[in-house]
């Protein structure tokens, strides 16, 4: 592909500048409307009956004394929406035999909007109340009473597929959905079998919550007139939500659907997912007449929206005694919950199994995955979602395979990087990774984080009681979903191709929309960059929009970190259309030959005489009017671009955790972190900072303190923030940032994602960090998150 002629952080153009994010001062001032702020006429509001039971029957449910309560408009059962389909299940295990509960067209199923026959987790929906305030209707919700007849539970994967466990659906024999497999079986089984060393690890990727500052909301209006549904909502995807909304869930005309995504206050992947409260307020505004409205709890949230990670692996790794791996294996039950999420299946194999071996050249390597239901929250993407798992359990093999035959982890590590003459590389389980300068990235870090001092640094630490490591964890995380034909080929039942449209104005004002949709990321900052910077134009002349189906191109939304190398390109592509219309415009105003003529900061001019020339406004005003155009020139500035990239792109990194653990009490506290990662080229530096700060406390907090747990009898009991930790400031370490820079090849502006990237090594840096504090004691491994208290007693001799 054809490089952009633009230079990325070129301190004359606007791209690559740090500046200050646009979105700001509403969202600081709290004038920015989120689904809670929406206020419509007559609006009545909707709150939602989950089962207070992981597995049963209904055998009754009794809403007469709810229906007789002040302000109750209407209660609801599964009874009442025989016409809505069951909500679908879009990534599948790509070529492998999969199972999963019906949907009426022959696609894979996932969950109907009520449950009105067995309830599969806590959480799960199965009646709802409609009433004047939201206060009346979750009174109401408390007069409904539900007959069960109680069935066994199962939360762990392993355990769901074992011999007469409790079976979660008819359609899904032994719960497995799937059993997928990557790369070479026979050739890695023979290379640790002929290797000089092996090392083995059970490791438990512990499942977590996704918490964003915003709980999920939804509005409904229908228009009674014009038979046209509109829906407000948190979702990072409001074109594929609109698509898969009309034609799959309440089968009504595409046309007939609006989606609006006002600002949403964070998401980590979990507002990409259909959800029930999607459907239920569009119906129910037809059902009233009059717009319905339903905001999340906190603890609602916790019960009901997908959860991430959560898988329980058997991992080893082959090598020879001077510290070359051979080969790589991991045998992991993911659990997906009760129900297949919109895209979880796909997050639980491929993202997961294809990134193992992570930034070394591994000569075999192999993964298995026993993708399985559990009566448990549906599990789905959470930032990083696949490639931190995956990172996890790699760089916690080499460490243990370092300590094994004797070597420093950072030898190890730089014995085995990717060298620069391979790409692009092969990883043997499916990526090809794009670009990379893994061992300039690699040194770089290690310099900044001081790595040559650790043991002074140990020795001064034990001096007042505590423990100091050190702890390092590289990483490549596939990004920049599309490619459309490659995604269909891993199981994606859809297109992941991006667009972007630019009209100008006859002020010569420039407005961008796209089809992305920001849950926080400043995307009318960086979109507005992209325009000013292709076109030579000042930013504050671009307006950018997004999130809206009627206004906006349909675009795939907004995941796996793919706004700035996807919709980036978009812009970036629509801009060069426009450049170019200008200039051959431009000619014909100059009255000149068209190979004459140059597009130059902004302006059109005389190749020969550059004071001969029209600026950009007067172009806009020419195309706009039409006058003395060519007829094969259209009037007006309008161009839209679809992009989709040849292939994924591939940042990468390297972060270094140093941590203290207290000797009296166990606690662990990360005194400093170093983050030097690769996004390729960078369009606003200051943003991608804050999200590679945020990024690393949310790997942070997987490692030390956060932990989705469900007792015996499946009842989440860390389900709010009095029992499930989440970091706070203080929580927060020095960082020491930096980055490398090595730009793809796959789209014009070089970039890779970043908005998720950094979440993908902390944990594994915290982990080996604590190991290394440990290890003289003999501790190899501790299962996440470590608490105080699991750390306090490895102290003590104590086994895990």
């Amino acid at each position: 592909m054809t490089a952009m002629t633009t230079v990325v952080g070129d301190l004359n153009r606007p791209l690559g500048q740090p500046l200050d994010s646009r979105e700001d001062p509403q969202l600081l001032r709290g004038r920015a409307t989120y689904v809670a702020d929406i206020e419509l006429p007559r609006m009545a509001h909707m709150a939602i009956l989950g089962s207070d039971r992981a597995h049963a029957r209904i055998l009754g449910i009794d809403t007469k004394a709810a229906e007789q309560l002040p302000g109750v408009l209407k209660v609801a059962t599964a009874a009442d929406f025989q016409d809505v389909m069951p909500l679908p299940c879009i990534w599948i295990p790509g070529g492998v035999e999969s199972h999963f509960p019906p949907h009426p067209y022959g696609l894979p199923g996932a969950r109907p909007v009520l449950t009105g026959d067995t309830v599969r987790h806590v959480g799960d929906p199965i009646a709802v109340v409609v009433a004047e305030t939201p206060k009346q209707a979750h009174a109401a919700l408390r007069a409904i009473t539900v007959e069960y007849e109680p069935l066994p539970v199962v939360t762990r994967a392993d355990h769901a597929l074992e011999e007469g466990a409790p079976q979660l659906h008819e359609a899904v024999p032994g719960n497995l959905n799937a059993y997928w497999t990557c790369g070479d079986r026979e050739r890695t089984d023979r290379a640790i079998a002929e290797a000089e060393v092996v090392v083995e690890l059970d490791l438990v990727n512990q499942r977590t919550i996704n918490s964003p500052i915003e709980p999920r909301g939804a509005v409904g209006e229908y228009d009674a007139a014009t038979g046209e549904y509109t829906l407000h909502a948190s979702t990072q995807g409001p074109h594929n939500h609109r698509f898969l909304l009309s034609a799959l869930v309440l089968g009504i005309p595409f046309n007939k659907l609006r989606v609006v995504a006002p600002t949403v206050g964070g998401s980590f992947g979990t507002k990409g997912y259909l959800y029930p409260d999607m459907a239920l307020v569009l119906k129910l505004a037809k059902a009233l007449g009059r717009p319905v409205k339903w905001v999340d709890t906190r603890t609602g949230l916790m019960n009901s929206t997908v959860q991430g990670r959560d898988h329980r692996q058997h991992v080893t790794l082959a090598g020879t005694r001077d510290g070359r791996i051979t080969a790589v294996r991991c045998t992991s039950h993911a659990n997906l919950g009760a129900y297949p999420s919109t895209i979880g299946p796909g997050v639980a194999t491929a993202l997961m199994g294809r990134s193992i071996t992570g930034m070394y050249d591994v000569d075999a390597a192999f993964c298995e995955v026993y993708a399985a239901f559990t009566n448990t929250v549906p599990l789905g993407a959470q930032r990083g979602s696949g490639r931190a798992e995956a990172a996890f359990l790699m760089e916690r093999l080499v460490d243990r395979y370092a300590a094994e035959i004797g070597q420093d982890p950072a030898a190890v590590r730089r014995k085995n990087l990717v060298p620069a003459e391979k790409f692009p590389y092969d990883n043997g389980l499916g990526w090809t990774y794009d670009s990379g300068s893994y061992q300039e990235n690699f040194d770089k870090a290690l310099a900044l984080a001081g790595y040559a001092d650790m043991p002074a640094r140990k020795a001064e630490a034990r001096t007042r009681g505590r423990r100091l490591g050190v702890g390092l964890a590289t990483y490549v995380a596939i990004c920049g979903v599309g490619p459309s034909t490659r995604m269909s080929q891993e199981g994606m039942l859809g297109g992941t191709w991006e667009s972007a449209n630019i009209r100008v104005h006859p002020t010569g004002e420039v407005t961008v929309t796209v089809g992305s949709a920001s849950t926080g990321q400043s995307h009318g900052t960086v979109f507005a960059q992209v325009a000013a910077d292709v076109l030579g134009i000042d930013p504050e002349l671009v307006q950018v929009y997004e999130g809206d189906t009627l206004k906006a191109p349909y675009g795939q939304g907004t995941y796996g970190s793919r706004s700035f190398s996807m919709a980036g390109p978009s812009v970036a592509l629509t801009a060069g259309k426009v450049k170019e219309k200008m200039r051959r415009a431009g000619a014909a105003l100059l009255q000149l030959p068209e190979d004459q003529v140059v597009y130059e900061g902004g302006r059109v001019c005389e190749r020969a005489n550059p004071e001969n020339g029209k600026a950009f406004a007067d172009l806009a005003m020419a195309c706009w009017y039409g006058w003395n155009l060519p007829p094969e020139i259209e009037p007006a500035i309008d161009e839209t671009t679809h992009f989709d990239p040849p292939d994924f792109n591939y940042p990468f990194g390297t972060h270094v955790a140093v941590v203290e653990v207290d000797e009296l009490t166990g606690e662990t506290e990360v005194v400093a972190y170093t983050a030097v990662d690769d996004a390729g080229n960078i369009g606003n530096p200051k943003i991608v900072e804050g999200q590679i700060e945020g990024s690393i406390l949310h790997g942070l907090g997987q490692a030390l303190m956060e932990a989705a747990v469900y007792d015996d009898e499946g009842i989440l009991v860390s389900s709010d923030l009095r029992s499930y930790a989440l970091p706070r400031a203080a929580d927060a370490p020095f960082f020491a940032l930096d980055k490398t820079v090595t730009p793809t090849p796959h789209n014009v502006l070089g970039a890779k994602g970043a908005g998720e990237i950094a979440t993908v090594p902390p944990a594994a840096a915290v982990v080996n960090a604590v190991v290394d504090a440990l290890s003289d004691l003999g501790v190899t491994h501790i299962d996440m998150p470590l608490t105080p208290e699991k750390v306090w007693r490895r102290l003590r001799g104590e086994a895990q």
